[in-house]
């Protein structure tokens, strides 16, 4: 009988408090109802002072006396159903208030192979009905720490990549101008260049932990200077990374020249190959990169390609013999304690993978990057 109750508690419109501490949980826009009233919870007591909110729409998303939003549990509510939201957390349409923000960018004509990652970042979301609320291994709480919602996608121009880069760098200046930070959903590489635009504009030149198969650091291609194998070439022209704290990891593939990775190593990048990955664990190499980033701002630029197409086909520019998934939760978990100001999950295609399983890894590791931002509590 308590569980039934709990569940029909669940079911019953939201309420949330508006009294003189503040907002205390709940899912916010477009969902909020105007109407307010005076009522007791079922997860508190309140007295007759007490305002609340009705919360139109889905259920409650707060499970305890947190005052954080918190995903939704498949134990009372079903995965398929409600909003396909990032790990079903609510949506709302800034980052106002927020500590942290899952955020798309659908967009691909930026590729230079094959296209599809415009649709990442809604395949993500479906895929992370399966991430629960708790980090059982690093014991991480991101829900109990900070405040995270959806706040939806960039409107970017499917037909005018420049047009594109600029509508991303405005709707990132708005994220940082909150100080949440974002975690971004994409989309091919080239969306990197704008968002740090707006990250280094906050910040100054940040350093960088780059996964990726290629080093996307060309000049140019077919007469152009911006897609998605020019990105950090740009960040250097443009001032936006301290080139002495910027690794990338997983590096590997053909060339078109002798020395790929001479621009690199002249900017001063460490450039970590999975050659020298395989068959060890990255937690020694993550415990050096730590002390090369310092205290200071580091960005997370994460390329599915980075995996080996064993583990995560569904990209546009996949290369063979790649780091495995249990060498990038090491990847990411060793960034715990670095100051991290953002992160991206960059080329899920998910047409070329039919089993669902690139975005499923992407939104765990979207997830494992959630569990190592700044203020983030163990328990």
């Amino acid at each position: 009988m308590a569980n039934l109750q709990r569940i029909r508690n669940l079911l019953r419109p939201s309420l949330l408090w508006t009294g003189p501490q503040g907002p205390h949980s709940g899912p916010l826009s477009p969902w909020r109802h105007s109407v307010s009233l005076r009522c007791s919870s079922p997860f508190s007591v309140a007295r007759p002072s007490h305002r609340w909110t009705v919360l139109r729409g889905p259920p409650r998303r707060c499970l305890s006396d947190k005052k954080f939003n918190a995903p939704l549990s498949a134990e009372f509510v079903a995965r398929p159903s409600g909003v396909c939201t990032m790990m079903k957390l609510p949506y709302q349409e800034s980052a106002e208030g927020l500590d942290a923000a899952f955020i798309g960018v659908p967009l691909d004509t930026g590729t230079s192979n094959r296209p599809g990652a415009r649709f990442g970042p809604r395949h993500i979301r479906a895929e992370s009905s399966m991430v629960r609320r708790y980090n059982i291994t690093t014991r991480s709480a991101p829900y109990d720490s900070i405040m995270v919602a959806d706040i939806g996608d960039v409107n970017v121009n499917l037909y005018d990549l420049k047009d594109s880069c600029r509508r991303i760098r405005e709707a990132y200046q708005k994220i940082m101008a909150t100080r949440c930070i974002p975690l971004t959903l994409g989309g091919d590489h080239t969306i990197t260049y704008p968002i740090l635009q707006a990250v280094a504009e906050k910040h100054g030149p940040v350093g960088l932990v780059h996964v990726d198969a290629h080093t996307d650091t060309g000049d140019m291609a077919l007469g152009e200077k911006i897609y998605h194998g020019t990105p950090f070439r740009r960040c250097v022209d443009d001032g936006l990374l301290d080139c002495k704290r910027v690794v990338q990891i997983g590096i590997r593939g053909s060339a078109y020249s002798a020395d790929p990775y001479k621009f690199c190593r002249d900017q001063g990048f460490r450039v970590v190959l999975a050659e020298d990955c395989w068959f060890k664990s990255l937690v020694p190499l993550m415990s050096e990169i730590r002390q090369q980033m310092g205290d200071k701002p580091v960005y997370i630029s994460f390329d599915i390609d980075g995996i080996d197409p064993s583990f995560a086909p569904g990209t546009g520019t996949p290369e063979v013999a790649g780091l495995t998934t249990h060498q990038a939760l090491e990847i990411i978990r060793g960034c715990r304690g670095m100051n991290i100001v953002g992160c991206d999950l960059v080329e899920v295609a998910p047409i070329y993978d039919l089993s669902g399983n690139t975005a499923l890894t992407a939104a765990n590791l979207l997830f494992e990057m959630l569990c190592v931002l700044p203020n983030v509590k163990t328990y």
